[in-house]
């Protein structure tokens, strides 16, 4: 009987199967509504785009997002609301707090043709265009925002440093949220990096904006040396000067060189990387005679700068400073140790890269780089031939075997390699910072420590000379049983070689900034020893102009 019925059961359920398949065969599919007059004109733009662009093309990666925009919306406007286009408005004019062009996101043109979503007799092709522009303009700027207007690699081949990861759909989907909350200010705050230093860079060029508004700051007189003590028509100028850069110059009013400016000038000078002896000498005349457009330029380079890199600071890192002649220790990212440091000469420069700090070497060898060995060493051996033996250079063939000076022809040394011994006098101290890289640089302890005392730094032939390298590699190590301070200050007066691999690698940031933050909001200025700033300036002011503009222009004027 439960067979019987079972049976029926199944051949009723295989019938209904069928009937609801004919039943479904002959039910027309439920047709999508069409789309509105607006709708069509930008589903024609993106065609258009699409017959002439494939996702992969170099540099549409934001016209790309336009594209995704619309599609996935149906081809919906999106700018509809007058309080979403009057927040995206305000947020495109505030972008210049952040060292952008307002221009560069079609500003002038969008408020010109905003009248369109009030004008009864904007045709839709106006309308449509209006609103591909608005939102080519809304997520340029957000991209900027997040990761930089310019692209670092343009300006440097070998950068390695990971970009501000962005999802696509994700970021997308935010926009269109925040249009249907009304919420488009917010998502351009946090489009910006959230790091403390960004909001202190964009406080700076405010005030500094707001000194150019009021003519500038005054260019001070050359002349004699202008000394504390003194009476002179330059000492009002001058303490006009740094009272505009935010130094206390004390109540005076005087023409005679008090020693409240005095003080002010010496924090000037130390800050600035100059001579700190409260001297109006020629270096630091021309230094305050920069004119105050070209520090607006400066910090508008470094948030582009801060742009690239705050993202990269968090967990456990090192930095090294190249234009501050400093390395910073970082530990749940806040800086717990810095130190002084020796970077390279212009024509030798210390290159910008990420990398990963992985063991340090203990009484460490030097392997003469060829570019040393050419430019530096060759011309001292041809002059004394003494020069190896007097610095404990060994001369080795290209299998490691030693070879007496007195073999090789020097006027035109040919497969030969020199390596200092480990010990006292060796150019790499006796501690040296490992990390793999493509220039064959390091950080490393030096003889030469008399250098530190220079305000500018630039001495080594590309590598980093660090000021107290044993601190650092004890907080690099982290192994305060095994590899405590006096651990290592006992495995070095071994005097032997040794390598110790770190338990975990740290992240090694080598970055140039040429702005300083301090107390107060006040910003002081690194001198550019490199001449990067122009080349990144000239970059940022390349105008922009929206794809989404050029095709149908005559269409807006309205």
């Amino acid at each position: 009987m439960s067979t019987v019925r079972h049976r029926a059961a199944c051949g009723l359920a295989l019938l209904l199967l069928l009937l609801g398949m004919a039943v479904h065969a002959q039910t027309p599919a439920t047709a999508e509504p069409p789309l509105d007059p607006v709708a069509e004109q930008i589903r024609d733009r993106i065609e258009q785009w699409r017959a002439r662009h494939s996702e992969a093309v170099a540099g549409a990666e934001l016209d790309l997002a336009v594209v995704n925009f619309y599609e996935q919306n149906r081809f919906a406007p999106a700018w509809t609301q007058q309080g979403n286009l009057d927040q995206l408005l305000a947020a495109l004019r505030e972008v210049a707090g952040d060292g952008l062009d307002p221009q560069d996101y079609a500003l002038d043109e969008l408020q010109r043709r905003r009248g369109v979503l009030s004008d009864p007799q904007a045709t839709a092709q106006q309308r449509a265009q209006f609103d591909l522009l608005a939102t080519d303009a809304c997520l340029a700027a957000l991209l900027d925002l997040y990761r930089g207007k310019v692209d670092p690699a343009t300006l440097d081949t070998h950068w390695n440093f990971d970009p501000r990861q962005l999802d696509r759909a994700r970021g997308l989907q935010a926009v269109r949220d925040a249009l249907a909350r009304g919420a488009i200010s917010g998502l351009f705050e946090r489009a910006r990096p959230q790091d403390p230093q960004y909001g202190q860079l964009r406080e700076a060029l405010v005030k500094l904006r707001e000194v150019a508004a009021q003519g500038g700051w005054p260019v001070l007189a050359g002349g004699a040396t202008l000394k504390p003590g003194v009476s002179d028509p330059r000492v009002p100028l001058l303490r006009q000067r740094l009272r505009l850069a935010g130094y206390p110059v004390g109540d005076a009013t005087g023409d005679r060189f008090d020693a409240a400016l005095e003080a002010a000038l010496v924090q000037y000078q130390r800050e600035q990387y100059l001579a700190a002896d409260g001297h109006l000498g020629k270096a630091t005349l021309a230094a305050l005679n920069v004119p105050v457009a070209a520090r607006i330029g400066q910090l508008r380079v470094n948030l582009e700068r801060a742009r690239w890199l705050l993202h990269q600071l968090q967990g456990r890192f090192v930095v090294v400073d190249i234009a501050g002649y400093q390395v910073i220790y970082y530990n749940d990212g806040k800086p717990v140790w810095r130190a002084r440091v020796q970077v390279g000469k212009p024509y030798r420069s210390t290159p910008v890269f990420k990398s990963a700090i992985t063991y340090i070497t203990l009484n460490p060898t030097w392997t003469v780089p060829p570019t040393i060995l050419k430019n530096d060493i060759l011309p001292k051996l041809r002059r004394n031939p003494g020069y190896l033996a007097a610095n404990r250079i060994r001369v080795l063939d290209g299998q490691g075997r030693e070879l007496s000076p007195g073999s090789v022809n020097w006027a035109s040394p040919r497969g030969v390699v020199l390596r200092q011994d480990a010990g006292p006098g060796n150019s790499l101290g006796r501690l040296a910072i490992r990390f793999p890289n493509d220039y064959s640089v390091y950080m490393h302890d030096t003889p030469h420590q008399e250098l530190f005392a220079n305000e500018q730094r630039l001495f080594s032939s590309g590598c980093i000379r660090v000021e107290r390298p044993r601190e650092l590699a004890e907080l690099l190590l982290d192994d305060p049983v095994a590899w405590n301070r006096a651990a290592i200050d006992r495995a070095i007066d071994t005097l032997k070689t040794q390598t110790v691999m770190l338990r975990q690698p740290v992240t090694l940031l080598l970055a140039y900034w040429t702005v300083d933050l301090h107390d107060g909001g006040r910003a002081s200025f690194r001198p550019d020893v490199y001449r990067r700033d122009g080349n990144l300036l000239a970059a940022l002011d390349r105008p922009r102009r929206s794809p989404w503009l050029a095709p149908a222009a005559a269409a807006l004027t309205r």
